[in-house]
């Protein structure tokens, strides 16, 4: 792992391999550890740079009112690592939200897009439980989310048969940063992508778990129908993160979408 010094920040990265480059954007419950599973996969054929967003891990906390504003911090991380425009960026959850924007604002520093396991917009009902993470975080740090947040993240026999990455998430979870996780989820409450979609111009592939209560397939599809000519990819057997749950799975999708691209 690695830090770099920005004049307003200090940013947790990783990089590994050579090639094409690739940036790996983690999610909400998660930091860049969570690609220990595909990163040398990856890397094999990848220049693989992994960060860690604002208040995670060692990267230093900052406000950041909305989902636009973590992208456009992104959008600098990539200036400061010197990452080309033919870069692809992939995004799990949150990471995927903050891709979109991305793309929707800077997609002209960017190349491919690929995103996993993100919607359009949530329903009402489902903005509900980040405003209440957000308050409960706030109020008594992380610790007072971990089990709920956790257990919507993973599907029940996942969880019975991996005990141990359970608990390993629910320990790097407990410190993030709970100023920087609430933003977060207030963002997500927030965000509505629906008008910003049709604009992307970035080849995109939008890939969702099959087993995804947090982003269901059917509204994660939505994002795919909005983005002109973008790819659709359900994972079978995976929840909402299919780095820890179905890795080969997403190695694979991710291979054939760059062969897909050498022979267009």
């Amino acid at each position: 792992m690695s830090l770099l010094k920005l004049p307003h920040a200090t940013v947790e990265y990783s990089r590994e391999g050579a090639g094409p480059d690739l940036l790996l954007i983690h999610s909400l419950l998660t930091e860049m550890t969570v690609f220990d599973a595909v990163a040398p996969a990856l890397a094999r054929s990848h220049r693989v740079t992994r960060v860690n967003l604002p208040g995670f891990g060692a990267s230093s906390p900052l406000e950041l009112a909305t989902v636009a504003d973590w992208a456009a911090h992104v959008a600098g991380v990539i200036e400061a690592l010197s990452l080309p425009p033919t870069t692809t960026v992939f995004g799990n959850g949150f990471g995927a939200f903050v891709s979109l924007e991305l793309a929707a604002a800077h997609g002209d520093r960017i190349g491919d897009l690929i995103v996993a396991d993100v919607v359009p917009a949530f329903p009402e009902p489902a903005r509900v439980p980040f405003r209440n993470m957000a308050a409960k975080v706030r109020e008594s740090g992380m610790q007072a989310v971990l089990d709920a947040a956790i257990g919507r993240m993973f599907p029940a026999d996942f969880q019975a048969r991996a005990p141990q990455t359970i608990a390993e998430r629910k320990a790097r979870l407990a410190a993030v940063d709970p100023g920087c996780f609430a933003q977060a989820c207030l963002g997500l409450a927030a965000l509505d992508l629906g008008p910003k979609l049709p604009a992307i111009r970035n080849r995109s592939l939008v890939m969702c778990g099959a087993l995804d209560q947090t982003t269901p397939p059917a509204l994660a599809r939505e994002v795919a129908a909005a983005i002109p000519g973008a790819t659709w990819r359900e994972i079978p057997g995976s929840g909402h993160c299919p780095m820890l749950e179905q890795p080969e799975a997403l190695v694979a999708e991710i291979e054939a979408f760059d062969r897909a691209r050498s022979l267009a």
